[in-house]
């Protein structure tokens, strides 16, 4: 395994992600997952699969201290006592005594940034998260997170593939010790049917997914969280760490694409 460290904090490359597995699957999910060797769980209060996440960690031979456990605020919670009491609520579903750390899920366009952040701070001071961090936020957003918050932000954790690759929000992060956090590395599926991503793979004996995972990483200051349900594929996922793409292959898989990102949106949120 690689890390990532921010903060003075080593956290594994590539961790595991749970979104929409209802709680049968995130707890087969994990329990695999850790088993394969995953040190990084992640889950939210939007997934309502803590629980499920909490008992297959806590059924695993790992020792807490060796886990890093990450989950997100339900956005719906704007007011500092609702954020505060739904952190308890995640802590106490998980079976923990604290998590390491703590996201706002989304921005709520509702919502009062100052109160957000200060609330996270609160759930720090609280004991419930080691560390405290964003998700879905933009480049001004996050300065002023940043600039607000008595904690520093751990991390903004965002869309993150070859074709959507946030090449100013990952400037923003690497320049200011903020770790991006990237998910659906695989866009939904497409990278799985990637011409440019199989013909890379086949040098180097590994699969379209295994190069995807693998360029994300080489990113300075960017873990990735893939989603599988399949132990063959779990594994796979974290199989990345005996290569490396060279400039030109990296340059080549790079390719923004609104269209094709928006394509794996909408797989992503209705299967097709």
């Amino acid at each position: 395994m690689e890390y990532v460290t921010a903060s003075g904090e080593e956290v594994p490359a590539v961790g595991v992600g749970t979104w929409q597995m209802d709680s049968d699957t995130a707890y087969k999910s994990v329990s695999m997952a850790v088993e394969e060797g995953y040190r990084h769980v992640d889950t939210a209060q939007l997934y309502e699969n803590e629980a499920a996440v909490g008992r297959a960690i806590g059924e695993s031979a790992v020792d807490r201290e060796e886990l890093f456990i990450t989950t997100k605020v339900n956005p719906k919670h704007r007011e500092t006592p609702k954020i505060v009491e739904s952190a308890k609520e995640s802590v106490e579903k998980l079976g923990v005594e604290t998590v390491d750390l703590l996201l706002i899920h989304w921005p709520h366009p509702l919502a009062d940034d100052e109160i957000v952040i200060n609330a996270l701070n609160q759930c720090f001071d609280e004991g419930l998260t080691r560390f405290i961090g964003v998700s879905n936020y933009g480049v001004e957003r996050l300065e002023y997170a940043r600039k607000i918050s008595n904690e520093p932000i751990f991390t903004n954790q965002v869309l993150f593939h070859p074709w959507w690759p946030q090449r100013d929000l990952l400037r923003y992060c690497q320049q200011n010790d903020v770790i991006l956090t990237g998910y659906s590395p695989l866009a939904n599926g497409g990278a799985l049917r990637d011409s440019v991503l199989t013909e890379i793979g086949e040098q180097y004996g590994k699969t379209s997914a295994q190069v995807a995972i693998r360029w994300a990483i080489q990113h300075e200051n960017v873990i990735t969280i893939p989603m599988s349900t399949s132990r063959e594929h779990l594994a796979d996922n974290i199989d990345i760490f005996d290569f490396l793409l060279t400039q030109d292959e990296h340059d080549r898989i790079t390719r923004p694409s609104y269209l094709r990102t928006g394509l794996a949106m909408l797989r992503g949120q209705f299967g097709i």
